[in-house]
């Protein structure tokens, strides 16, 4: 697929799916092939910031194929979004799939100063705001079950990695359902939040276990 060959995938700063990837090792959870699982998610965000990667006619997102309901499935589940009176608010003068990079970003964690280079890439990033958003797609029929299942898939973590890389103070996660009538959820994110808290936990401690294994950086690591 076309994204398999984007260069950002190839860069050497770290991103929040390399802590993913980092969790797992150290948890010694199975490592499964989740490609069929992220088809979905890839196809819906295609179709909303990147277009081109999609032929409607033969079903296919970077020419991979899909099956007619669910191809149907994700073009419902746009449609729904682009319904939603804050969704069109956000996305209009947006930048879309926005790359991040920054070079000794500096963390601190139980009582330890060090820096790592980090990249991210935003599905929706609004400049004129200094805020952006991710769009999932989900299984949640309710508002409670999609935040249950954002802290489950490490969302939090997430939010908090990209906020940290633009600085931002706020931001938000824009779910929609994939189970009719593909409702649209929304958490709504700010650095005193107990989410955004959640996520700069789990994420710090990736973070220095990452520079002390691998960063170029490791020998920095100044105490408080």
């Amino acid at each position: 697929m076309a994204a398999e060959n984007d260069p950002y995938y190839s860069r050497p700063e770290v991103s929040n799916s390399d802590l993913s990837w980092l969790d797992d090792q150290l948890s010694g959870r199975d490592q499964r092939d989740a490609t069929e699982a992220y088809l979905d998610g890839s196809l819906l965000d295609a179709m909303i910031t990147e277009q081109h990667r999609v032929n409607y006619f033969k079903r296919t997102l970077d020419g991979q194929p899909f099956k007619k309901a669910r191809f149907d499935t994700i073009v419902a589940m746009k449609q729904a979004c682009w319904q939603d009176e804050f969704f069109k608010m956000i996305i209009v003068g947006a930048d879309t799939q926005k790359i991040t990079v920054v070079k000794d970003k500096e963390f601190e964690y139980e009582g330890y100063r060090f820096k790592v280079d980090i990249r991210c890439k935003w599905d929706i990033w609004r400049p004129d705001w200094g805020w952006g958003s991710d769009i999932k797609s989900t299984a949640a029929k309710t508002q409670k079950e999609f935040e249950a299942a954002c802290y489950h898939f490490n969302y939090d973590r997430q939010r908090y990695f990209y906020m940290r890389a633009e600085e931002s103070e706020r931001d938000v996660l824009i779910g929609i359902s994939k189970i009719k009538p593909h409702r649209v959820f929304k958490v709504f994110i700010n650095r005193n939040c107990d989410f955004y808290r959640s996520g700069e936990k789990k994420a710090l401690e990736l973070l220095f276990r990452w520079n002390s294994m691998f960063g170029k950086n490791k020998d920095y690591v100044q105490r408080i």
